[in-house]
C-alpha cells in the first residue's frame, strides 16, 4: 500500500496507542482514533500490501483462499462431529485482514444478535446502541431507508441488477415455498429471500484497508508497520505497556504511551494473550508459561457458521460455462476492463435468504447460498472459482444462524511462530444435529419446487439414493465446511471467569490493554460477521476516545 510510512527510528518512537492487527477491525480503529489529531497510533500486521489483482477484483477471492502470501492457511485439529476430518480456515494475513480475501457479503445480523449481547453482560451493545454505529459507517447505494447510512467510509452496493439469469429460478422456488422476498434485509425484516449485498464499488473490492486505511495514511499520526509478527506482550507489574514483535528477522519493542490493543481476529488475539501468559492457569503451564493473569475464558466459546452445500447438475447454462472455457474468461475479463461488470465484479455468493424452520415465531435460525455455479470441492487449501465444472451447475447451501457448538483456541507450543490447535467442535451439540437435517430436508423442498425443479437435471450430491434422516446426516458429516465466521474467543462480559474483556473491551485485571475485534463477540452473529467485526472497530474508538479524553 502506498503511503505506509515505516522507518527503523520511527518503529522504535512511543506511540500513544499500539494496535496489532490491520484488519476489520483494525483498519477501522486506526482511521478513527487518529482523525482528531491529538493521537499518535502505530498499526502493525503480520502481512503486506493489499495491491494485488486476486485482492482488489472481487472474483479474485478464489485465489486469493489458498495464497500464502496473504493468507494464514490455518487447520483445524480433527473435528469428531466431521467424522474426525480437519477444517481448512482462510484467515486474511495482509492490510485489511480477511476483509482483503473474503466473499464481500455484508450483513449487519439481526437484532436480536445484539440484545442477546447486552443481555449476555456487554452492557452497550444493544441493538440501540450500535445501530447508529452501523448507518455511520455505510456507504449505501441501494434505495434510500431510514436505517441505512450514506457517506460513511464502508461501501456497500446493491447488486440485484448484476446476479446470474439463473437467480430467477431460485427466487420462484423460494416463493412457491412460502419464502417471499425481503427489499432491504439489512433494514427492516431480515427472513426472506434476497440477492446479498456486497462490500464492492465501481467493481472493486471495498476492504477495510481501501475504505478505513488507505484514506487515513495521509495523517501524520499514523504509522504502519508491515511484515511485524507480534510475538508477545510487554509488561510492567499488571500494566501492558508495549508489544515485542518480529521485523526482518529481528525482535523489537514497541511502546505505548496510552494503550495496546489487539485485533489480531478469533485466532491471533487469544494466541498473543496465551503466549503473554494471560489465559487458564492449566493451559499455561502445560507449555512452561509462566502465569501473568489467569484469564480462564481465553481461547474458550468459539463460534463459528458450519455450512451444507447441495450439488445439481443445470438443464440451462450457469456461470460455468462463462468462468470454465478461455473463451468466456476473456470476455468476462473484456468486459470486466471496459465496464467494471459482470462476473468478475461479484462475488459467487449472489443469492439466498433467511428462514426460520424451527417451531414458532422468532428470528430466522437458518443463512441460505444460492451460487450460479458449481465446482467439486478441492482438497483443503484449494479453491478453484476460476476452475468450475466442465457442465452447467450450482450450488445450493444453508448454515445454522446461531449454533451452539463451542470449540476452544489453544497453543500448540510456547513458540510463538508455531500456528494454535484449533478445536472448532462442529455439530457437537444433538439441536445442531437436528438443525442441520432440517435445514437439509427443506433445501430438497425448494429443489422440488417450480422454479428451481425446472433446471435441476440431477443432484449430484448428496444424490437422489441419499434419501433417509441416515444418508443426509452422513452427508453432513462427510461435507461440512466453516463459512470462515470465527469469533467469541476473547468474549465481552462482567465476570472474569466467563469473558476476556469488559464492555469496554479492557481485559480483566491488567491495565492498558484492549481487544478489538471479532473475538469479542459474546455470541456468533445470524451471518456473515465482517459487518458487525467493523462495526466493533467502529464502536470501540468511541469507547477509547472517551476514556482518553477522561484522562487527559
Amino acid at each position: 500500500m502506498t503511503g505506509v510510512r515505516v522507518s527503523g527510528k520511527g518503529r522504535q518512537r512511543m506511540q500513544d496507542f499500539v494496535i496489532v492487527g490491520a484488519g476489520s477491525a483494525g483498519s477501522a480503529l486506526a482511521n478513527r482514533l487518529t482523525a482528531c489529531g491529538r493521537y499518535s497510533v502505530l498499526l502493525i500486521e503480520a502481512g503486506g500490501s493489499d495491491l494485488r489483482p486476486s485482492i482488489q477484483v472481487p472474483i479474485g477471492y478464489g485465489q486469493a483462499y489458498y495464497d500464502a502470501r496473504i493468507n494464514w492457511k490455518f487447520m483445524t485439529e480433527p473435528v469428531p462431529g466431521l467424522g474426525g476430518r480437519r477444517s481448512y480456515w482462510p484467515r486474511g494475513r495482509v492490510l485489511g485482514g480477511s476483509s482483503s480475501i473474503n466473499a464481500m457479503v455484508y450483513v449487519r445480523g439481526h437484532p436480536s444478535d445484539f440484545d442477546d449481547w447486552a443481555a449476555a453482560g456487554a452492557a452497550g451493545w444493544g441493538w440501540s446502541d450500535v445501530a447508529p454505529v452501523f448507518r455511520r459507517m455505510e456507504d449505501w447505494n441501494g434505495a434510500p431507508h431510514p436505517e441505512r447510512g450514506q457517506g460513511g467510509p464502508l461501501k456497500v452496493s446493491d447488486m440485484a441488477d448484476q446476479i446470474h439469469p439463473i437467480c430467477a429460478h431460485w427466487f420462484r422456488a423460494t416463493g412457491a415455498a412460502g419464502l417471499a422476498p425481503t427489499p432491504d434485509y439489512n433494514a427492516g425484516e431480515m427472513t426472506g429471500a434476497l440477492a446479498y449485498q456486497l462490500t464492492v464499488r465501481d467493481g472493486l473490492r471495498a476492504s477495510a484497508a481501501r475504505c478505513y486505511l488507505r484514506p487515513a495514511l495521509r495523517r501524520r499520526n499514523l504509522r504502519v508497520l508491515t511484515g511485524a509478527e507480534v510475538v508477545g506482550l510487554k509488561m510492567t507489574g499488571r500494566q501492558i505497556t508495549g508489544v515485542r514483535y518480529r521485523h526482518r528477522g529481528k525482535v523489537a519493542v514497541a511502546r505505548a504511551a496510552r494503550e495496546v490493543v489487539l485485533s489480531a481476529g478469533a485466532i491471533g488475539s487469544p494466541k498473543i494473550m496465551l503466549l503473554s501468559g494471560l489465559g487458564p492457569e492449566a493451559g499455561l503451564a502445560q507449555h512452561g508459561l509462566a502465569v501473568s493473569q489467569d484469564l480462564p475464558a481465553v481461547g474458550r466459546n468459539m463460534q463459528d457458521h458450519v455450512g451444507v452445500d447441495f450439488h445439481y447438475r443445470a438443464t440451462m447454462p450457469t456461470l460455468n460455462q462463462e468462468l470454465g472455457p478461455w473463451s468466456g474468461r476473456i470476455r468476462a475479463a473484456l468486459r470486466y476492463a471496459l465496464l467494471r461488470r459482470g462476473p468478475l465484479s461479484l462475488s459467487v455468493n449472489q443469492a439466498g435468504g433467511f428462514v426460520r424452520l424451527a417451531p414458532g415465531d422468532g428470528p430466522p435460525d437458518q443463512q441460505l447460498y444460492f451460487s450460479p455455479v458449481s465446482y467439486t470441492r478441492t482438497p483443503p487449501g484449494k479453491r478453484a472459482m476460476l476452475s468450475p465444472d466442465p457442465f452447467p451447475g450450482f450450488l445450493v447451501g444453508y448454515s445454522a444462524c446461531r449454533p451452539p457448538s463451542r470449540g476452544e483456541i489453544r497453543l500448540s507450543s510456547s513458540d510463538p511462530f508455531d500456528p494454535p490447535e484449533i478445536h472448532p467442535n462442529y455439530l457437537s451439540t444433538e439441536e445442531d444435529r437436528a438443525a442441520a437435517l432440517s435445514a437439509a430436508r427443506y433445501i430438497r423442498r425448494l429443489a422440488g419446487m417450480p422454479g428451481l425443479r425446472d433446471i435441476v437435471a440431477e443432484e449430484i450430491a448428496p444424490g437422489a439414493d441419499a434419501d433417509d434422516d441416515a444418508a443426509l446426516s452422513h452427508h453432513i458429516r462427510e461435507t461440512a465446511w466453516t463459512v470462515f465466521h470465527p469469533c467469541g474467543t476473547c468474549r465481552m462480559g462482567q465476570d472474569p471467569g466467563q469473558s476476556v474483556v469488559s464492555p469496554r473491551l479492557a481485559v480483566h485485571g491488567v491495565g492498558g490493554l484492549r481487544v478489538v475485534d471479532a473475538s469479542v463477540f459474546p455470541n456468533v452473529t445470524s451471518a456473515n460477521i465482517n459487518a458487525p467485526a467493523i462495526m466493533v472497530g467502529e464502536r470501540a474508538a468511541d469507547l477509547i476516545l472517551e476514556d482518553a479524553a477522561a484522562q487527559g
